[in-house]
């Protein structure tokens, strides 16, 4: 525990008029004059104050170590005019011994912006004959040579006795579990250490507010504990400084500052930067923010985390306290420690949760490559989707089909949310507070607040969406947090640390880093399946392609070489039936015409092979056509073949295509001829042909009231050789309609069929509105992502 001094060093009076208000008030009038407080507290210069606080003194020295400038109060130690001491050698001051001490400090260590401890010195002041003993510690900055002293509070080596003041720190380190753990040991030993009324730990959030995470106070002090103070209460200058300078106290708020003379560097011609000066004096708008806060003497220590200002431990006192400079050392000392020790932790605690998101990640990857798609093997484990980002609810957008996963807005909100997201973000993208990018997301906060959006693809509207609901939260505020303007118009600094409470709403759980980080590895794993899979199915395409091929020219060959000996077959059996069928018995002529149905069959589904065949090798002579008047032609073929049967007909209007007119009057036959087949069970049959447009595709369908069909195997109806009807009920080789997808996929359209058993079928076809194969090459198949009804 250290000891407030009972009396001031020499230096340290700062007797005051109480009348003419707070021994900084002219410092203060100077700060408003200047209009500093009345634009933007961050823009306060705190590093040029002009000064020190008077419990110590500052010399700015030449590298020839001459006095450049002086603390005012060194007058009270030499008994000499601070302006007399300028230009003379710092022997003046400190005597030769202690000069020498200085040179050698100054030539043999790295000082630039490093404060040096270079030991105690023993000076007499001319108006005594008993030395005073002073901690003294110099550093370089901005060329110049910057030497502080300060009474010592005790004899022999300062860092002596920096050990056993941190000891039970340093044992209790290893044995705390948490962040949390490690706050509230840390308190308890810098006020051990200080004798501090209240000493709090609070670290930073994201928008620069302080949290109180841990308190040690004695019962007349007010607490703070898990409450918030504004960003605005630790400008950002200051920040900025106290990662430069890892403590600072402020000894006696009430204290008069001692100007450094002359007011401008003689050599530099600016203010000296006192920024890694201890003594430095603070803003006077500072001060006031901690009388305001019934605070007398305050020192804070600086804790660094990667860089960057975690947080601070903040001790207040209600008395003035001057800390001696083996304590601050000590404490300082274990500001450092507690920075490793919280980074080390965060990280452990980081690393562990990152591992988990791996281990996530491995089986998200490990699902998507053991199914056929990686829509499919999301599916397949949606605890782990949801997992994975610590979502409620999650989406899977691809190829315009929408897939949602636990809590999430409806598809029509995904939808209109994805093309938001293709039009203004690029990559991973996070938010967690969606409607103030996105308004529409106001009214799904309760499952959407915030979202992780990854894309699947640089060209297409396929993302991965994660979705976290809101977060209501109260913030317990020390005192309620807004500006406050003096009567001159001016910033002035908080007077209410009463509690007072907000509730926050509009935003969800924070996204980590590590989270975003993660979610671009699954992007890219989910790219390479998707890759990996294109590929594939090109190499297929491509196989399929060649076999295809192949299987055409076979069977154009075997069909062409198989009629002759079909034709020879009928041939002579009509002959054998015409010269000897009356010498033959029944049974005879029986076998003979069962022979010749089988032969003139098998001639037809010959020639039906011979066309299909022949669909996938004739070249398209794409013109225009008008669907209309092709299928009127047809109809009447029709009418004339089923003169005795009762068909109703209607044609609906029709549009103008573009296409091989050969081939589609070769379709819409098969498919009328169908319908006229498998409604002649009825009485009166009513066959209807009609078109319509949906988006950039004409739609063509053929519907009748015949027997139909149960659509379970509806996916057989348009493959070779595939028939629902048993061949006595209706005749046909099963390759019509074959002959007619093979044909609409080559104008690039598609086929499907819907119906029910014994209420009719309808047939349809599609033709793009503008077609594209107008080359009169063989057309790919269809790889639109629309899906195949068939």
């Amino acid at each position: 525990m250290s000891e407030s001094a009972s009396e001031p060093p020499i230096g340290a009076e700062a007797l005051h008029d109480p009348s003419q208000g707070p021994p900084d008030a002219e410092a203060r009038r100077r700060t408003l004059s200047s209009g500093i407080a009345s634009q933007d507290c961050d823009a306060e210069p705190i590093h040029i104050p002009g000064g020190i606080q008077p419990h110590g003194f500052l010399l700015v020295l030449r590298d020839d170590l001459r006095i450049v400038q002086a603390s005012e109060n060194l007058a009270a130690l030499t008994n000499a005019s601070v302006e007399g001491l300028l230009g003379e050698p710092l022997d003046a001051v400190l005597g030769a011994a202690g000069a020498q001490r200085v040179a050698r400090a100054a030539a043999g260590s790295a000082l630039d912006d490093a404060p040096l401890y270079i030991g105690p010195l023993d000076v007499t002041p001319p108006s005594s004959e008993n030395p005073l003993r002073f901690d003294i510690t110099m550093h370089r900055h901005d060329g110049m040579l910057i030497v502080e002293m300060e009474a010592a509070a005790a004899t022999g080596d300062a860092f002596a006795s920096m050990y056993p003041l941190v000891r039970t720190f340093a044992r209790g380190l290893q044995e705390a579990p948490s962040v949390q753990a490690l706050a509230e040991l840390a308190v308890r030993e810098v006020r051990a250490i200080t004798g501090f009324g209240r000493v709090m730990l609070y670290s930073f959030d994201e928008e620069g507010r302080s949290h109180v995470l841990a308190e040690d106070r004695d019962e007349g002090y007010p607490s703070f504990l898990h409450q918030f103070f504004p960003a605005s209460d630790i400008p950002r200058q200051a920040r900025a400084l106290y990662l430069k300078n890892r403590i600072r106290l402020v000894a006696d708020v009430d204290y008069t500052p001692a100007r450094l003379v002359p007011s401008l560097n003689p050599v530099t011609g600016r203010p000296t930067d006192l920024t890694y000066a201890t003594l430095r004096s603070f803003s006077p708008v500072h001060l006031e923010y901690m009388r305001n806060m019934g605070t007398h003497a305050s020192m804070s220590v600086s804790i660094v985390v990667r860089g960057q200002l975690w947080g601070l431990v903040s001790c207040h006192d209600h008395r003035a306290r001057i800390v001696p400079f083996n304590t601050r050392v000590a404490v300082e000392h274990l500001g450092h420690m507690l920075s490793l020790q919280i980074e080390a932790k965060e990280e452990r605690a980081e690393g562990e949760y990152l591992t988990a998101l791996r281990r996530t990640m491995g089986r998200l990857i490990s699902a998507m490559g053991e199914h056929e798609n990686f829509v499919a093997g999301l599916q397949a484990v949606p605890n782990d989707v949801l997992s994975f980002a610590r979502s409620a609810g999650a989406a899977i957008i691809f190829d315009d089909q929408i897939t949602l996963l636990g809590s999430t807005p409806d598809e029509d909100t995904v939808r209109a949310l994805t093309h938001w997201l293709a039009e203004h973000t690029t990559g991973v993208w996070a938010t967690d507070s969606l409607a103030r990018e996105w308004p529409p997301a106001k009214a799904h906060e309760d499952k959407a607040c915030g979202v992780l959006a990854v894309p699947v693809s640089q060209i297409f509207r396929n993302y991965l969406l994660w979705f976290r609901p809101e977060l209501m939260q109260t913030i317990k505020w020390a005192g309620e947090p807004v500006k406050i303007e003096g009567a001159d118009g001016a910033s002035a600094p908080r007077t209410n640390f009463s509690p007072w409470l907000e509730t926050v709403r509009g935003h969800s759980a924070m996204w980590r880093q590590g989270e975003l980080e993660i979610a671009g590895e699954l992007r890219g794993a989910l790219l390479n399946i998707v890759l990996r899979r294109a590929e594939e199915r090109a190499e297929l395409a491509t196989e399929l392609a060649r076999a295809n091929k192949e299987l055409e020219a076979f069977s154009y060959s075997v069909s062409h070489d198989l009629r002759a000996p079909l034709r020879h077959i009928a041939g002579y059996g009509d002959l054998l039936r015409e010269q000897e069928g009356e010498r033959m018995s029944d049974k005879s002529r029986r076998f003979l015409n069962n022979m010749l149905d089988s032969a003139r069959f098998a001639g037809t589904l010959v020639d039906d092979l011979l066309t299909f065949s022949q669909m996938g090798r004739a070249a398209l002579r794409p013109a225009p056509v008008d669907l209309g008047q092709l299928v009127r032609g047809v109809v009447q073929e029709f009418e004339v073949e089923g003169s005795g049967r009762d068909i109703e007909w209607m044609i609906g209007d029709l549009p103008r295509v573009t296409g091989d007119a050969a081939f589609l009057q070769l379709a819409v036959r098969n498919l009328i001829s169908n319908a006229v087949k498998y409604t002649r069970t009825r009485e009166s049959a009513k066959i209807e042909i009609f078109a319509n447009r949906n988006g950039d595709e004409y739609v063509i369908g053929v519907r009748d009231n015949g027997v139909g069909f149960d659509m379970k195997y509806g996916a057989k109806l348009f493959g070779v050789f595939q028939r629902l009807h048993r061949a006595e009920e209706f005749e046909g080789t099963g390759i019509g309609l074959a002959n007619v997808r093979r044909i609409v996929e080559r104008h690039d359209g598609r086929t499907w069929a819907e119906g029910r058993l014994g209420e009719g079928a309808v047939f349809y076809f599609s033709l793009p509105v503008d077609y594209r194969n107008a080359t009169g090459t063989q057309g790919a198949p269809n790889t639109k992502s629309r899906k195949d009804h068939a």
